[in-house]
Parts: structure tokens; sequence; C-alpha cells
């Protein structure tokens, strides 16, 4: 599952959460009515990357999109848009109101593009067309838009994070996952050695620390938002990003070099091929067999939290992570499209794509197929149900995203070139962080 996303410009964001879709109505209904065949009909879809490339996206869409054609009559003009240009695409769309009729977006930008005002509402009667609110995961479904307001889209892939072990190197080592921080760091300094680390890392990825610094920080109690405005230096906050950069900088068990490990998939493959013991990522499986790895040695649990939870401190293993589809209000197709989501989060579809992709379904009737009820993929859905949060649901979210993950980012590498990382430092850089944010306003 692939929520990779880029760091984009604020300005731009910004601008566009005060604009409507210049090109479309404001009327969810408007467009092809209700009534009578949306057939003979073409929607355009950009979806997003979610496989190994562009071309393996099409292997496994297109099939599934004609058979949406055979059953409606809807033909799908398909594009797999790259998570590098994804956002910056969706906001040109929003100040231009010329976009796709559907479209994939990451479940954290929710509330940012809500407030563009520029997706139609997911109200009441498109959950009845597609079979209600209560069919949804509720973890996911918290991360379609702010609270309060109708979502500004459904969830399709659903995903959470968790700890990936070697099951061999460990059990030949003599060794249990670890649970705790503590545990964490012993096991992965024994594993660590011989051209092998304890833990591979993305940390030239702003995007990825920045999710491990959002379940780092709640783990220790931080309260990122207080109401709309940022506390991203507080004291909580900053000892939950700190010891996410003590995993290199004090226990050494992440290579100096993952520092330049960026949104792409080398710690995946360095996982796969036995250069590291553990890995925190997202359900991907198949793209570890993909990558070499046995099967059978691929193992689960949950990331660790501290031994003693201080007080406030969460019982979270991770954020919720996934993907939302939603429809462009400028879309002329909105009774097609609608069809489109009620298609996409039938069972049958999300079996079918969620199986290929290694992600999660998003509705509860897909869960009875064979493939989601492995012990790996049973871990992943007990942290998605129990112990997930979505991030803030706030238009500034993906300034946040932005902000702190350039931070978080630039820590990694102050403790890849041997710069100390004490709690100074890294309130310094959160800091900073949320000064650029509170000065953009």
């Amino acid at each position: 599952m692939r929520v990779r996303r880029v760091a984009t410009a604020v300005a731009l964001i910004l601008s566009a959460s005060v604009l409507t879709a210049c090109g479309g109505s404001d009327d969810s209904s408007s467009g092809d009515s209700d009534s009578g065949s949306n057939a003979g009909r073409t929607l355009t879809y950009w979806a997003s990357n979610q496989g190994t490339s562009i071309e393996h996206d099409k292997q496994v869409l297109r099939p599934e999109l004609d058979k949406f054609t055979q059953r409606t009559g809807i033909k799908v003009d398909l594009e797999v848009v790259p998570w590098a240009d994804l956002l910056n695409r969706v906001l040109a769309a929003t100040t231009s109101g010329k976009g796709p009729d559907v479209l994939n977006i990451g479940n954290t930008w929710s509330a940012s593009l809500q407030a563009t005002d520029a997706f139609v509402p997911i109200d009441d009667k498109i959950l009845a067309k597609v079979g209600g609110k209560d069919r949804f995961l509720g973890p996911s479904y918290a991360a379609t838009g702010a609270v309060g307001k109708p979502p500004v889209g459904l969830p399709v892939y659903s995903n959470a994070y968790a700890l990936y072990y070697n099951k061999k190197l460990f059990a030949d080592a003599g060794l249990k996952p670890p649970t705790t921080w503590d545990e964490m760091a012993d096991v992965g300094a024994k594993l660590t050695g011989n051209g092998r680390w304890g833990l591979a890392l993305e940390g030239g990825s702003g995007t990825e620390l920045v999710h491990h610094a959002f379940t780092f920080g709640k783990q220790y109690g931080a309260d990122i938002f207080a109401g709309d405005k940022p506390r991203f230096d507080s004291p909580e906050m900053v000892r939950g990003v700190q010891r996410l950069v003590e995993l290199m900088s004090k226990d050494k068990i992440v290579n100096p070099s993952n520092a330049e490990y960026g949104a792409g998939t080398q710690s995946l493959a360095d996982f796969a091929g036995g250069k590291s013991a553990m890995l925190m990522w997202q359900s991907a499986s198949g793209s570890l067999i993909s990558n070499g790895m046995k099967a059978e040695d691929i193992g689960v649990v949950p990331i660790p939290m501290p031994a003693s939870p201080p007080p406030g401190g969460e019982k979270m293993n991770s954020m919720v992570s996934g993907i939302n589809m939603a429809i462009f209000k400028g879309s002329k197709n909105k009774g097609a499209a609608t069809e489109l989501l009620a298609f996409m989060t039938s069972a049958e579809t999300q079996t079918v794509l969620n199986k290929a992709y290694g992600s999660l379904p998003s509705v509860k009737d897909a869960y009875g197929d064979p493939a989601f009820r492995t012990e790996n993929v049973r871990v992943y859905q007990k942290v998605l149900a129990e112990t997930a949060s979505p991030l803030p649901q706030l238009p500034s979210e993906s300034q946040f995203e932005t902000f702190v993950g350039n931070a978080v980012k630039q820590l990694v590498a102050d403790a890849a070139s041997g710069k100390t990382i004490n709690e100074e430092a890294v309130r310094s850089r959160l800091k900073d962080a949320q000064q650029k944010m509170l000065a953009a306003g």
C-alpha cells in the first residue's frame, strides 16, 4: 500500500482553501441526474500509484474498470498519477476547476482538501448508494474530513503501520520481537553487524518520518494542536521525536546511510534482502516476497511503545493510513461517478484490489476472504481497529506534514553526520517548524 506523498507549497494550499471549483456547479446533484441511466457516459479517473509501478496499477485496475463498464455502460478513462505529482495536480485542479470526475486522495489530505470546497460532500444520499456508513471501518471513515462535516471522500484502501521482523534472523539469534523501545534497542543492537543493521528507516522521506513522529509523539502524550494552534515544540512531542531519531543517533541500530533513503522503497528492499532485521512499514508482504524474501520469514507485530507510558501517553501504534476516493465538484457526471464509488467500495471489488496491493479493505464485509485472515494481516487489522489514530483532521494538516516532516528529516541528517541529538536540538528544530507554520498563516 503506497501512501508516500510529496511535500507541497503551502501557499498553494492556502490559496486553494478559499476557492471553489471554478468550472462546476456547487450542487452535488447537478450534471447528470439520478433519474435515468448513466450508460454511455465516460468518467475520467485519477488513480494514485498503489503498486510497484504505474504499469502494475494499470494491470490491476483495468480489468476491474472494464467489469464496471460491462455492468453499467459507463466507460472510465484511467490515469495513474505518481505520488510525486498527485497533490500538486489535485491542488491545481481545485483552483482551475478543471479536474477529473473521480480521483484518489491520501486520507491525511482530507481536511485540507475539504477546505477548498472543490469536492462533492458525501451526504446521506450518496452513503445510501454505497451501502451506508456502517459498512466502513471506523478509523478509516474518521480520516475523511473534519469532524462534524460530510466526508470529502470514501475510503477505498486502508492500512496501518506495524513492525516487520525477520523470523529466521530472530530465531537464529534466540530473540523475540520487541514490545517496548528498550527491547527494540536491545534486539536491534544484537542483530546489527557484519553488514546488517537492526532496523531500516526511510530517513530521507519527510512524509514517512512525520507519520512516525505523530505516533511517537502521541505515545509520549503530545497534544500536537491546541484547537488549530500548533504545539510542535511541547515537551511530549520533543520526547517522541527524540526517541525516533535516537534509533540512529543513540541506539545505533539504523544505518546512517538511511538518511538518504527518500520516498521510495529502499528500506523495504533492505529488509527483504536481509540487510536489516526490522522495518516499520505498512502492510507490504507481497512487495517483500517480490523482492526475494521468503513468506515464512516474514513476521509482524505492533510497533513498540514506551515500557512505562508517561502521563497522558496514548496506547497507539500507528496513524491511520489509506486512500480515499472523491468526486470532483466540477464533474458533469456526478451520478456516474457515484456509481463508480459504489463499485469500488463493493465487497467484491475491495477484495480483488486490496489482495492485489496487499492493503486492507475499507469495508467490513470484505474480510471473509482467506487473504485477509492470515496471522500477519490480523495484526494490521487489530492495530487499525484498536490502536491507530487519524492525523489531525484540520485544514492545516498538510502544513503540519510538510514542516514537521522536514524538521525530523533534518534531525536524521544531523544524526547521520554525527551531530548530538539531545532535547534542545530536537526542540529547536520543532520550534522552527512551528514558527514557519504560524508565519504561513
